[in-house]
């Protein structure tokens, strides 16, 4: 055992007095440094957002006739149909699907009745009572029925629905209407909280919120639309997409499903967007859009860098419509348009956005790449027309195959073109694929292509194809601008494989 004098342990609990004392003395003149933390975040409160736009979401339901018939009773007559009612009400909520609610109503006109179609949302836009919703909840409705939250119910009349944008106008008479604000979308941020209301499956008055996901997705031809993961079920259709500041900066339209229930992506069209088409549809009634004729696709990042473009960009021309405004101006299959009236073209899907919201008659610049280089074109715009129904044309009898050297190194059997053919399909030359096999199969060339140009050079007879393919660097990959019908395509012939 140790032991320790009473003289010893006393002075040992004097220097550990001091010490102590000395620390405290130091840590008092020390200075105070405050850590700096982040500061929670709390979660968004949308309860004054609802109040404030809540009043302007109605509910849309549509109605359609239809010739009276004896319904004849299901297996277990009309009160099973009644109970089975009564419990889609009870714990949905909504009417059993495809039965009416409250049964069919007579119409006034003899022989019909008048049966519920469809339910989606809406807002108001204006005091006076145009109400703004998508194109699909009122596509062929015979009647269209808009209930404010102080369910009132009004008769709306169809101004104008617009299928490309999926944007539609209706109006109520009535004044004096609580109506939106609108946002601007040039400020909108991926990350923000965003909050919808609607109707999904009838239920009235319906919030829901989340936050935006991404900006500018390409669902549409006309429309870069606005991803979120708002939760948007059958019903919201139609109902506003609302920032932060209680402005609308969308129409809820589509949702991303493959159970056709909501699966966390929404899309809604831009409020900037669908304002325009409804100014349009308020003003005339129809949506008038801007035309050049000319069928696109996207430029890929191979073809780009092996014909000298460098970045894959633009819209790939593969069709040019005859007498079209891009025919006239010199536009052909094959070229690449790079810029729109000094715009410039980045996806195939910025063209018909851009040529759709230039107003028919205006005169502007085109440039395109052609063979290597670039060219300014000037160009009329027309007015779009509804689509028609392509026209097949007779295939003109084959010539027989001619063999070429050339050609069979790198997998084709090419022959010359006929008058006629050339005649048939506007084209000053080229060469007709007769068999494809090996790199030229794989790359997806086939029987009945034309082939127009090797590279960057343009080919008119098999003399000049076979002389181009001589010349070509066949360890890379060679591409080839062909007509296949009426549509243009690059492909790529890659080097044989090891």
């Amino acid at each position: 055992m140790f032991r320790i004098q009473w003289k010893q342990l006393r002075n040992y609990a004097v220097v550990v007095a001091l010490a102590v004392t000395g620390t405290a003395a130091l840590w008092q003149h020390q200075p105070v440094v405050a850590q700096s933390a982040p500061q929670p975040r709390s979660l968004p409160d949308f309860t004054d957002l609802v109040d404030a736009v809540g009043p302007a979401v109605v509910n849309i339901r549509t109605m359609e006739r239809s010739r009276a018939a004896a319904a004849a009773p299901g297996p277990g007559g009309g009160q099973m149909d009644e109970e089975m009612q009564e419990f889609f009400r009870r714990f949905f909520g909504v009417p059993m699907p495809n039965v009416p609610r409250g049964g069919q109503r007579p119409s006034p006109r003899g022989g019909e009745e008048e049966t519920p179609r469809g339910v989606g949302s809406g807002f108001i836009l204006t005091q006076d009572g145009f109400v703004m919703t998508n194109a699909h909840v009122v596509d062929g409705a015979d009647e269209v029925i808009v209930t404010l939250t102080d369910k009132r119910e009004f008769k709306a009349k169809l101004i104008g629905a617009d299928k490309r944008t999926d944007v539609a106008v209706v109006k109520i008479e009535a004044t004096g209407l609580p109506a939106v604000k609108l946002g601007d979308i040039g400020k909108l941020k991926v990350g923000e909280w965003v909050m919808a209301i609607g109707s999904p499956f009838g239920l009235d008055n319906t919030v829901t919120a989340g936050i935006v996901s991404a900006k500018g997705r390409d669902t549409g031809d006309y429309l870069p639309f606005i991803q979120t993961d708002v939760a948007i079920n059958p019903g919201n259709s139609g109902g506003p997409l609302i920032n932060m500041r209680g402005e609308v900066i969308g129409i809820n339209s589509q949702i991303y499903s493959r159970s056709g229930g909501f699966m966390g992506i929404s899309f809604a069209i831009p409020i900037d967007e669908a304002t325009r088409v409804a100014e349009q549809l308020r003003t005339s009634g129809k949506v008038s859009r801007g035309r050049i004729g000319v069928q696109i696709d996207q430029v890929t990042r191979d073809v780009a860098e092996s014909i000298g473009l460098g970045k894959a960009q633009g819209a790939l021309v593969r069709s040019v419509e005859s007498g079209s405004p891009a025919d006239k101006a010199g536009v052909e299959a094959g070229d690449i348009i790079t810029k729109f009236n000094g715009q410039t073209i980045d996806r195939a899907t910025d063209l018909p956005r851009l040529v759709g919201n230039t107003k028919a008659g205006s005169k502007v610049n085109l440039s395109v790449f052609r063979r290597g280089g670039s060219r300014d074109l000037a160009i009329t715009v027309a007015e779009l027309e509804p689509e028609k129904a392509p026209v097949r044309r007779a295939a003109a009898p084959d010539d027989k195959p001619k063999a070429s050297p050339a050609a069979q190194s790198i997998g084709l059997v090419v022959s010359e073109l006929t008058e006629s053919q050339k005649k048939e399909l506007k084209l000053k030359g080229g060469v007709k694929v007769d068999t494809a096999t090996e790199g030229a199969a794989r790359a997806g060339i086939r029987e009945g292509d034309i082939i127009v140009a090797i590279g960057n050079t343009e080919v008119a007879t098999v003399r000049e194809f076979d002389n181009v393919v001589a010349k070509v660097d066949k360890a890379k990959p060679i591409p080839v601008l062909l007509r296949r019908g009426e549509l243009a395509t690059y492909l790529l012939i890659r080097p044989a494989r090891g």
